[in-house]
């Protein structure tokens, strides 16, 4: 199995980063197999949606509404709200499995790999992409 990890710097905001560049150049020339993207965090999850046309501020809109950024949380530490961030897991999970055929990712036409990340108190992600052999 071929694996690394990166790291990517999310910001002070919640936000929804595109990771498919990063994982199309990973897979690339290595043949038919499964890409499994991991983020090792307690905060911060996977998502494959569409983005660039409002799905990903959707999605963040929607996080937001049910994960408020204030003192309702019984984990408490950190800025306002930073226990909705432990709950964010649950709900967008830290991990994304894709097929790769011919060395290419198999998504859909519209679907992209993305970092969701609501934690602002931690600016920096690592995020493990692992290819396992088809």
């Amino acid at each position: 199995m071929r694996t690394e990890t990166r790291t990517y710097r999310t910001g002070r905001d919640d936000v929804v980063l595109d990771l498919t560049d990063d994982c199309t150049r990973f897979a690339a020339d290595l043949g038919d197999g499964l890409l499994h993207v991991f983020v090792p965090h307690a905060t911060a999850g996977l998502a494959i949606l569409e983005v660039g046309v409002g799905s990903d501020e959707d999605l963040l809109a929607t996080l937001r509404e049910l994960l408020p950024a204030d003192d309702r949380w019984c984990h408490r530490h950190g800025s306002p709200g930073h226990g909705r961030s432990h709950v964010l897991p649950a709900l967008v999970p830290p991990y994304a499995t894709v097929p790769v055929l011919g060395g290419r990712l198999a998504l859909g036409t519209w679907q992209s790999i993305c970092l969701v990340d609501l934690n602002v108190d931690n600016q920096e992600r690592q995020v493990r992409l692992s290819f396992l052999p088809g």
